[in-house]
C-alpha cells in the first residue's frame, strides 16, 4: 500500500495540521511516511498545501508531480491541482470553498460539505477533522485509533480535552462524504 496525497487550501483551514496528523498516524502504525508542507508568508488567508505519503515500503522521494488523492478546499487549489490527480485517483472537495466544481471524468470526485457540518457542530475548528474522516472512509490507510494517537501527539496537552470532539468530527466526515 502506498498513498500519495496532496491537501490544499487557504491558511487557517487546518491543511498543514491535517497532513501532520495523517503522517503521525502512519508512524503509529510503523508505516513509512513523508510530510512536506508548502505555504506563503501569510499564516491565515494565504494558500497552503501539504504532500503526504503513507506507505508500507520505503519512500524514494517526497517530491511528487501527480497524486493518488487530492483534498481541495478552495478554488485556486482546485485550479492548480485538479489536473495532477492520477487517472483513476480521487479528488475530494469541500463545496463551501469551490465555485466551479471539478470536471474530470477519469477520476472519482467526492464532495464533502465539511464547513456546513462544522457549523452544525458549532465548532469551525472541527472542519479539517471532518475532511480527514471523509478521506479515511474512502482510503482507510490508517486506523481511527492511530489518528486519535496522532492528535494526542500534535495537540498541546492543554487541548487534549478536544480529542473526543475531533473523533466525532472524523465520524461525521465519514458519514457525509458522497460521490459527486
Amino acid at each position: 500500500m502506498k498513498e500519495e496525497i496532496i491537501i490544499a487550501g487557504f491558511g487557517g483551514q487546518g491543511v498543514l495540521s491535517m497532513g501532520k496528523i495523517l503522517a503521525y498516524s502512519g508512524l503509529m502504525e510503523d508505516k513509512e511516511v513523508t510530510w512536506m508542507p508548502a505555504y506563503g508568508p501569510e499564516q491565515r488567508g494565504g494558500t497552503a498545501n501539504v504532500t503526504v505519503i503513507v506507505s508500507d515500503e520505503k519512500i524514494s522521494s517526497p517530491i511528487l508531480s501527480t497524486y493518488d488523492t487530492a483534498i481541495i478546499l478552495n478554488q485556486p487549489s482546485l485550479e492548480k491541482f485538479e489536473s495532477k490527480v492520477k487517472p483513476g485517483g480521487i479528488l475530494i472537495y469541500d463545496g463551501y470553498g469551490i465555485i466551479n466544481p471539478p470536471t474530470r471524468t477519469d477520476i472519482q470526485i467526492y464532495r464533502i460539505d465539511a464547513m456546513d457540518a462544522a457549523n452544525e457542530m458549532k465548532n469551525s475548528k472541527a472542519f479539517n477533522m471532518i475532511v480527514l474522516g471523509g478521506l479515511l472512509k474512502l482510503r482507510p490507510m490508517v486506523k481511527i485509533e492511530s489518528v486519535l494517537k496522532g492528535l494526542k501527539k500534535t495537540l498541546p496537552e492543554r487541548h487534549h480535552h478536544l480529542i473526543p470532539m475531533n473523533e466525532a468530527a472524523i465520524m461525521k466526515g465519514m458519514e457525509i462524504i458522497h460521490l459527486q
